[in-house]
């Protein structure tokens, strides 16, 4: 098995990666062949950046999927929808805190990158929303091809409706060229699923044979109902109230026990009767059978992947208190975390850096920080007049990382001061204190001439996939650089001023 240096410098490793690429793409290819040629592969989740896979599956690499994709790329084309109602409302996507429609535009990039072509876009349920013609007509001229997609009466019970010329009818044909159509979209609810029976349907009409799967990660089938891996899934999709189940088609049809979540089993009699209407009979016996999932078979080491999934469900609890305090989650979605914390009898103990953060504020009386690196140290910051928590934190773990004493400077004053100057004197700011975005350039700086500075510098990488908790809400400028450093952070949920604003 083969990682990349960036992968295992994080630690133990529980997933293969390799093995996972060949039976995945082997799988479809099957399932390829299995429809005659002809396949619309669905792909929920994230392509390329999936970094929750990549947490609670240590090996999996955030753009696994895609490079499982790139074995299939003689054969794959890409299709992308998205809701005219989620353009119309400019949902965000709160990973990467873009618009839906700017993200169309950035998987069509990303997907150009990898030399995997975008065959067009389809706009869903569309009614004529003056902010989706505006986009239709900015990807018109960009030169990628749209289709429209309209809402239909009675969706998804009025089957008799759906399959007919009223219903996927009158949607507009997708033009495509080769045996595998992979539907994805910026995020869930924008309407693959349908842009996929769509497709079949009118593929039917015009006498071509072509397929459905669905193409999954989370949760696991053939890992237990409340392994923590599967506990996690659920703990990420809170705010879409999805809940892991057992198959129960599944269980009937084969008298084996496998997991599958509450939306696809709700809606699988529909899909069902769909393909049913379609065809003249069914394909699959249940949603289980509809999904490509090997992920399974690719855990290597149990122990590691459990302890990362228990890890990301306290992370996933203490970002939701966070979004609650901003005002973008309910307590509802708290609550069934804790639900879910108590399933899995987790405590703030697992994760040492809470407590250490904690402490470090209450000695000091102000806000404060702690990260864990890969080796278990943990290490903390406090607030002070020069540096916020967040920029101290950085300092003081690059300083441990390169084996410079904690005591020594690495910036010297003549370089912090000008920066200062330039944040109060001409960008009208009232705080002097350096966020971790200023540190770094100081640090880039400083490191010109110094030599401890360039070695401080070269351990950034080093920080990716360490824990880090701080005790007050962050700036969205410390927010963005331990984002990018790929640290795990949580917060605590409260604000380090009572005003009402924060930028």
């Amino acid at each position: 098995m083969s990682q990349t240096v960036e992968q295992t410098r994080g630690g133990a490793i529980g997933f293969d990666h390799d093995k996972y690429t060949a039976l995945q793409s082997a799988r479809i290819r099957e399932r390829i062949d299995r429809f005659g040629g002809k396949l619309y592969l669905e792909m929920g989740g994230k392509l390329f950046d999936d970094f929750h896979a990549a947490r609670v599956l240590p090996g999996f690499l955030p753009h696994s999927k895609i490079n499982m994709l790139l074995t299939l790329r003689d054969q794959l084309e890409v299709v992308i929808a998205i809701s005219a109602d989620d353009i119309e409302k400019n949902k965000v996507r709160g990973d990467l805190g873009i618009t839906y429609d700017a993200d169309v535009l950035r998987l069509i990039d990303a997907f150009r990158a990898s030399d995997l072509p975008v065959g067009s876009v389809v706009l869903t349920r569309y009614a004529g929303q003056p902010y989706a013609n505006m986009f239709r007509r900015r990807l018109k001229q960009l030169g990628i091809r749209v289709y429209l997609h309209y809402m239909i009466a009675g969706y998804p019970s009025d089957v008799p409706l759906i399959v007919s010329d009223k219903g996927y009818g009158k949607n507009e044909y997708i033009e495509t060229s080769r045996p595998l159509v992979l539907v994805t979209a910026p995020g869930p609810g924008s309407g693959k699923m349908a842009v996929c029976m769509s497709q079949l349907y009118q593929d039917h009409q015009r006498g071509v044979r072509a397929g459905y799967a669905k193409f999954e990660t989370f949760p696991v089938w053939n890992l237990p109902l409340k392994h923590p891996v599967n506990v996690a899934y659920e703990a990420a999709t809170v705010d879409l109230d999805d809940v892991n189940m057992i198959d129960p088609f599944h269980l009937e049809a084969y008298g084996a026990t496998t997991v599958n979540y509450n939306r696809d089993i709700e809606v699988f009699p529909i899909l069902n009767a769909i393909f049913a209407r379609i065809w003249g009979e069914s394909p699959y016996q249940s949603p289980t059978d509809m999904g490509v999932n090997m992920a399974g078979y690719c855990i290597i080491d149990d122990d590691v992947v459990s302890a990362a999934a228990r890890q990301e469900v306290i992370r996933r609890y203490y970002s939701t208190l966070v979004e609650v305090r901003k005002g973008l989650a309910t307590d509802e979605q708290v609550d069934k975390l804790r639900i879910l914390m108590h399933q899995l009898s987790l405590t703030d103990d697992e994760r040492p850096v809470l407590n250490a953060a904690r402490k470090r504020a209450d000695l000091t009386g102000g806000p404060a920080a702690a990260v864990q690196l890969h080796d278990g140290t943990v290490i903390t910051s406090k607030t002070s007049s020069l540096l916020g928590a967040s920029a101290a934190l950085i300092l003081n773990a690059l300083k441990k990382l390169a084996g410079i004493p904690k005591a020594e400077k690495l910036i010297p004053p003549e370089v912090i001061g000008p920066v200062q100057d330039l944040k109060l004197t001409y960008l009208g700011n009232r705080n002097p204190r350096l966020h971790s975005d200023e540190i770094l350039v100081a640090l880039s700086i400083t490191a010109a001439s110094s030599s401890d500075a360039a070695l401080a510098m070269a351990q950034l990488p080093k920080l990716k996939g360490c824990e880090v908790h701080t005790t007050v809400i962050l700036s969205q400028a410390d927010d963005s650089i331990f984002r990018r450093l790929g640290v795990n952070l949580t917060s605590e949920p409260k604000y380090q001023t009572r005003k009402l604003f924060h930028g």
